[in-house]
Formats: structure tokens, sequence, C-alpha cells
């Protein structure tokens, strides 16, 4: 299968700063490729590139067009790629003086919908927003959850094969964030490709199918979530916390049951092939709260990209 959109070898510094170095990657058709790493690590700087907002250095953003024509390069065909693709950006950029359908006719008019087209797509749009009852309300008069999905709703205006999401559930409350994973969900079953960055790593494995890390500007890591734990972390996980959890980290009894020992705060993890010598072991704390799971994405996040908190830049 010929892949919808490519990037190969991407690099941009400023001044003696390297923020992308040597990135590359694909998305086939219907398929969601998350990208996710600390702050700071390139992931903007990377999707400015991938929509012509930025000019790389060297490397190349290519678009593959329906019907075997040859690719769109951006940034030299840029309106031609952008008529192709939606965007939904991290901060909501709905025009507070229109209503829900008028932000869509508007939206639309970029693109050259206008009329009797445009007429028939903006229900379909608030329908599949869960906005028709909000048709005549403004933007200020919406939740946030609303207004994530009006934002969604425009980026569909032109029927996209690509949409690019950059952490398109920031500050949504649970039931909102699953209302938008649905829609996300619904939309890759119709056969759209996704590039999605988030720093939530539930929302990355309930999506991607496939997941490309970053970490100072470089690749450090790709491919589906599930493979990817399994290559870097051990199945099951111990988190030990509560009063003198952390002085368990250097007990040698326990540290010889486990495969490797981590400490976050007053929380110790325990990583581990089999979890079961080492809970009996903890049985002797019994003031100590144990949480016994398997490995997911947080930890391999954490154990590629460090536990450290970065600021952002």
């Amino acid at each position: 299968m010929t892949d919808l959109f490519d990037v190969r070898e991407l690099r941009k510094s400023y001044g003696e700063a390297t923020v992308v170095n040597d990135v590359s990657f694909a998305i086939a058709p219907g398929e969601c490729l998350g990208v996710i790493g600390p702050n700071g690590a390139g992931k903007t700087t990377t999707i400015r590139m991938c929509l012509g907002l930025t000019n790389p250095d060297s490397g190349s953003v290519r678009f593959h067009p329906a019907g075997g024509a040859g690719p769109l390069h951006m940034p030299h065909d840029a309106l031609a790629i952008k008529a192709q693709i939606g965007v939904v950006t991290q901060f909501d950029t709905l025009d507070p003086d229109f209503t829900c359908a008028e932000n869509l006719r508007v939206f639309g008019r970029y693109f050259g919908i206008k009329g009797a087209a445009m007429d028939e797509r903006v229900p379909k749009l608030l329908e599949f927003a869960a906005l028709t009852h909000k048709a005549n309300a403004k933007p200020g008069e919406l939740s946030g959850g609303m207004k994530r999905r009006l934002s969604l709703a425009r980026a569909l205006v032109n029927d996209p094969r690509l949409l690019l999401l950059d952490e398109p559930t920031t500050g949504l409350d649970p039931q909102a964030r699953h209302l938008m994973w649905e829609r996300l969900q619904l939309l890759l079953q119709q056969g759209k490709s996704i590039l999605l960055t988030t720093h939530f790593m539930d929302e990355a494995e309930r999506l991607c199918s496939r997941l490309l890390v970053l970490d100072h500007g470089r690749k450090i890591a790709e491919g589906r979530p599930r493979e990817l734990i399994a290559q870097h972390l051990e199945p099951d996980v111990v988190e030990v916390f509560g009063l003198g959890a952390v002085a368990l980290a250097e007990d040698a009894a326990l540290r010889a049951l486990a495969a490797r020992v981590e400490i976050s705060g007053e929380t110790v993890f325990f990583y581990t092939q089999n979890a079961q010598p080492l809970l009996q072991a903890l049985g002797a704390h019994p003031h100590l709260r144990t949480l016994h799971r398997p490995a997911n994405l947080e930890d391999l996040f954490l154990k590629l990209t460090g536990r450290q908190i970065r600021e952002d830049g």
C-alpha cells in the first residue's frame, strides 16, 4: 500500500540548537500515527514543517494524492496539500462572533465550498460533532468539549484525507475526552488518516496504530504500542507507596526480585518478569499500599525519555 504522507530526514536548527534532527516517518491510508515526547522534544516544530508553516533546513515532506499521481512536495505545493488535509490546533481558533454553523460556512469558503454544497455539508458536520442543537450558538456559549468537537468538524469541512491533531483533548474532562475519542475512531473507520500529538498515554494507546517517540529532536523509537512495550519493558509493574516506601528501594532482597527499580516522588516502581514472589515479600510491609499492573505506555515513555520534568521550550 502506498503511503499517504511521508517525511524524510527532516532537520531544523535555530542558531546553535538543533530542534529536529533527521526525523523520518510515514502514514498509510486509514492509519493513526501518534507522536509523543517530552516538552522540547521537537514535536511542534515537526508538525509546523509538515504544514508548511516552518521551512526545514533539509529533508522532505511529501503528500501522495489519490489516483496514482506523483507526490506533492511541501512547501512548494502547500496549497494543493492543504486542500486535502484538516488541522485541529492545540488552542481553539474559532471565530467568537459567528455561530457554530457560521464558523463552518465561513471556513468552507477558504476551500471554495459554498451555496448548496455547504447547505448539505453543515448539518452533517454538526451531527457528527453532536452539536446539532447548538447550530445557532456562538463559541462563547459552548463547553470546552463542544468547542473541540466544533474545531474537529471545521477541520472536516473540505473532506480531508489526512487530519493533523495537536493535543486535541488537552483540558477536557474524562467524559468529553471519551466522546472525542469516539469521533476520531469513526473517522479512522471511514479510512481517514490521522497524525496525532498527545501527552495522554491512554489516548495514544487507544487511538494510534503506531507511535513515534521523539526526544531532543531525534526519533528514539517507533512501532506499534504493544510491541514497543514488550520490546522495552518487563511485563509486570508493582507500585509501592506510603510512609517508608522509598526506603524499600534499597532493600537488597526486594531488589533481587525485580529487574529494575525506580523512584518517582514517594512511589517505588518495581519492574519484574514475575510479580508473585515480589508481592509475597511485600506482605511483610502491611502498612504500605501496593498496586500490581501490566506495563503500559506511560512506563515506556518514562523509561525512554526519563522522569525529570522539563519546562516548555
